[in-house]
C-alpha cells in the first residue's frame, strides 16, 4: 500500500502571507483608533496569529521594528496579561505568546481599560462635582448637574463591564445576545 503523497502548501504561501501582513496592520490600525500604541497592536496581532511562541528578535524581524521598540510593546502587554513569557529549557531566549482564547482576551482588555480610563474619569468627575458642591451660581449648578449624570453613567458602565468580566462566557453571551434580537 502506498502513502498518499504529501499536500504541496507552497501554493498557499503567497496568500496566507499577504493575509496574515494584512491582519497585523489592520490590528494595529484598529488599535491606534482606540488609543493603543500601533506597534504594541501589531505585535499583539502577530502573536494572536502565530501558533508558536516567538523571541523578541522574530518579532523585530516580522515587523521592521528596533529592538527597544519591541521590548517595551512586549513588556507591556505582558503587564496587560495579553501575552505571557515562556522560558524554554537550555535556552537563553525568552519567548512570547499570547492569548489565544477570544473571551479572556476581551475580559483582559475591559479588565485593563476599567483601571486605566473608566476609573480616572470616575475619579476626575467627583473631584470636580466636590470642587463645585455647594456653589450657588445657575453655571455652578448646571456644572454639578451634568457631571454627576456623567459620573452615574460612567459609574453604571463600570458596574456593568466588571459584572461582564467575571461572567463566564457561556452565560454572559446568550444573556447579551437576547437584547440584541
Amino acid at each position: 500500500m502506498s502513502k498518499p503523497a504529501a499536500k504541496d502548501h507552497s501554493a498557499e504561501a503567497a496568500p496566507l502571507h499577504a493575509a496574515r501582513d494584512e491582519f497585523v496592520t489592520q490590528w494595529g490600525a484598529i488599535g491606534s483608533a482606540w488609543g493603543i500604541n500601533r506597534t504594541m497592536a501589531q505585535i499583539h496581532a502577530l502573536l494572536i496569529i502565530t501558533p508558536r511562541a516567538l523571541t523578541t528578535d522574530e518579532v523585530m524581524d516580522e515587523l521592521t521594528i528596533s529592538r527597544g521598540n519591541a521590548h517595551t510593546n512586549l513588556r507591556e502587554l505582558t503587564g496587560w496579561g495579553l501575552v505571557r513569557s515562556v522560558i524554554r529549557k537550555g535556552e537563553r531566549k525568552e519567548y512570547f505568546e499570547a492569548e489565544k482564547d477570544v473571551w479572556k482576551m476581551f475580559c483582559i482588555i475591559v479588565r485593563e481599560r476599567k483601571r486605566r480610563e473608566i476609573r480616572p474619569a470616575i475619579n476626575v468627575l467627583k473631584d470636580c462635582i466636590d470642587r463645585a458642591n455647594g456653589l450657588k451660581s445657575p453655571e455652578a449648578a448646571a456644572f454639578t448637574k451634568q457631571t454627576k449624570a456623567l459620573c452615574e453613567f460612567m459609574e453604571m458602565a463600570d458596574g456593568v463591564l466588571s459584572k461582564i468580566v467575571r461572567s463566564e462566557q457561556s452565560s454572559i453571551v446568550p444573556w447579551a445576545l437576547k437584547f440584541l434580537k
